[in-house]
């Protein structure tokens, strides 16, 4: 007998009276009846597959919409932000480890009952001007997002994945019309990293990152760098090499690591290397390099690409001054790219 508080999951195929085969994210488990995927949220029950994390929340939070990050959408605005349990992903260092590893680590699930109609009013009463879906890996509690986010999209919100990058080109397809932009983690340029400290692979993420862009979506990517493992200047080049060959407007944040989880053996990244993978961005012709997690760092300003006018300055989250007017360089007169900028 399934719960009645679980709902049937979108993008499956039945195989057998036994089998089905989830296709919500690149994974695309054979899942066996009685079992759940890789992200621990999606069982088959009798040859129907079901979510069970609909509408149970495991984190909320009213955010800058800058923590995402999205330094280009909507700067200076807050977002209310949600998740449940449970990701796609199992990587060594994740700083969100209790729960999203929770169905992997604990065997269990846990949430608050909250409705999609109750995020939204959350939202509204907030005054937020937008939805995150965050802090474990949207794409899993997919049915609940998409619902979510039809009904904040008639309500004039708008609507943030902070993404692995791992959905599926028709989950994302069908969540587009409602889905405005997303953060998504480049976290490194070798398969093998991803194979080894992710449990997935580095292309479908390549290829999301494009699709999301050429879908309308609005995108910046992220790398979190870790010492000795994704840290070398010919990968940097790779990564922003790449990022450039998509679009020299999407914004690039680069991160610094610190141990977490089960990554504990591995030093804080040097500042230093930060500054040298924005300088690597900037040099591949990438507009917008952002160093994250180091508050104060002249990294987390916005620069005019053209005339290199300081345009938005920023401590941490926090915006201390924004020059843009009509999304336009007030020195320079050059086009600032972003969404309401």
């Amino acid at each position: 007998m399934v719960d009645t508080d679980r709902r049937e999951a979108m993008f499956y195929t039945p195989i057998d009276e036994s089998k089905v085969r989830c296709e919500l994210c690149n994974h695309y488990c054979t899942i066996l009846d009685g079992k759940t995927g890789i992200c621990g949220v999606r069982i088959n029950e009798g040859g129907r597959l079901y979510s069970m994390v609909y509408g149970k929340v495991a984190a909320t939070g009213i955010d800058p919409v800058e923590k995402k990050p999205l330094y280009h959408f909507h700067p200076g605005t807050s977002t209310y932000s949600i998740s449940t349990v449970g990701c796609n992903f199992r990587c060594r260092n994740c700083q969100n480890y209790e729960i999203s590893q929770m169905p992997r680590d604990q065997n269990r699930i846990f949430g608050e009952g909250l409705p999609p109609e109750e995020v939204v009013e959350a939202a509204k009463r907030y005054r937020c001007e937008s939805i995150s879906y965050t802090y474990t890996e949207p794409t899993i509690f997919y049915e609940y997002a998409y619902d979510t986010a039809r009904i904040a999209s008639r309500e004039g919100l708008k609507n943030i994945f902070v993404t692995n990058g791992y959905i599926s080109a028709d989950a994302l397809k069908t969540i587009k019309p409602y889905l405005h932009a997303a953060n998504i983690d480049l976290k490194s340029f070798s398969d093998s990293f991803y194979r080894e400290n992710c449990g997935a692979r580095l292309q479908p993420v390549l290829d999301n990152i494009r699709l999301h862009r050429e879908l309308g979506i609005w995108v910046e990517v992220t790398t979190l760098i870790i010492p000795t493992m994704n840290d070398s200047e010919d990968e940097l080049r790779s990564i922003a090499g790449f990022i450039k060959s998509v679009g020299e407007e999407i914004p690039w944040h680069v991160s610094q690591f610190y141990p977490m989880y089960r990554l504990l053996d591995l030093p804080r990244t040097p500042v230093s290397t930060l500054k040298m993978a924005r300088r690597i961005g900037l040099e591949a012709g990438l507009r917008y390099v952002y160093v994250g997690n180091v508050p104060g760092d002249e990294g987390e300003n916005t620069y005019c690409y053209n005339c290199g006018e300081r345009l938005i300055r920023r401590f941490g989250y926090e915006i201390l001054e924004n020059k843009i007017g009509d999304s336009r360089c007030p020195k320079c007169g050059a086009e600032i790219d972003g969404v309401e900028i």
